[in-house]
């Protein structure tokens, strides 16, 4: 199986990067996080799941471990096969698809090309909770130091407290996760999405 490549870029397309390793073109299907990091001429190196069938191999490509176990979590979801893992991961990136996940948000999932509303609510139900902060941003949010207990127990705004809900699902402490929506509100963050999204980034 071919887990990872490390070539020059030769080519993109809409979906895909070919990777010449040491005289040899691979065609892989990549997540938007690779097509923003590659530069065609230049090295890149692509973390791969193989797809192997009897009509042929297909490879989809990620720009770390991190992102391509939360690819092959969500192709273990029935309905979503490889091609549609990649390109949901192509329309969103990997916090936007937490995000999603993690709010329930079916609406914003659906709006992925090929994703119907019913594949949406599957990935909703099956993946809720399932999903780490490390599969996330490949990091474990040890920056962010331990407040007070009272910080834990203050009193939030239903916005707030659906926010600190949805990274405490992601594997974050409440404390944690009260202290990353702060900083999401100093940084201008608003509704609930924009919260967790600055949250996530603060991470």
């Amino acid at each position: 199986m071919i887990a990872y490549l490390r070539g020059k870029v030769l080519t993109t397309t809409e979906e895909t990067v070919i990777v010449d390793v040491n005289g040899v073109g691979y065609e892989v299907y990549c997540t938007g996080s690779v097509f923003r990091k590659i530069t065609v001429g230049a090295v890149a190196e692509i973390f791969t799941y193989m797809q192997v069938k009897e009509d042929g191999m297909t490879l989809f490509g990620f720009d770390a471990p991190q992102e391509k176990e939360l690819f092959l979590k969500l192709i273990s979801v029935s309905g979503v096969g490889p091609k549609l893992g990649i390109s949901i991961l192509a329309s969103l990136s990997a916090d936007e698809f937490a995000v999603a996940v993690a709010t329930a948000d079916v609406k914003r999932l659906s709006k992925v090309k090929g994703l119907g509303k019913k594949t949406a609510e599957k990935i909703v139900l099956e993946l809720h909770g399932k999903i780490s902060a490390a599969e996330v941003l490949g990091a474990s949010g040890d920056d962010l130091t331990p407040s007070a207990t009272s910080t834990a127990n203050a009193k939030l705004s239903a916005t707030d407290e659906e926010a600190v809900s949805a990274l405490m699902n992601l594997g974050f402490t409440r404390t944690e996760s009260m202290q990353a929506v702060k900083k999401a509100h100093d940084l201008g963050a608003v509704t609930v999405e924009e919260v967790i999204m600055r949250a996530l980034q603060g991470f």
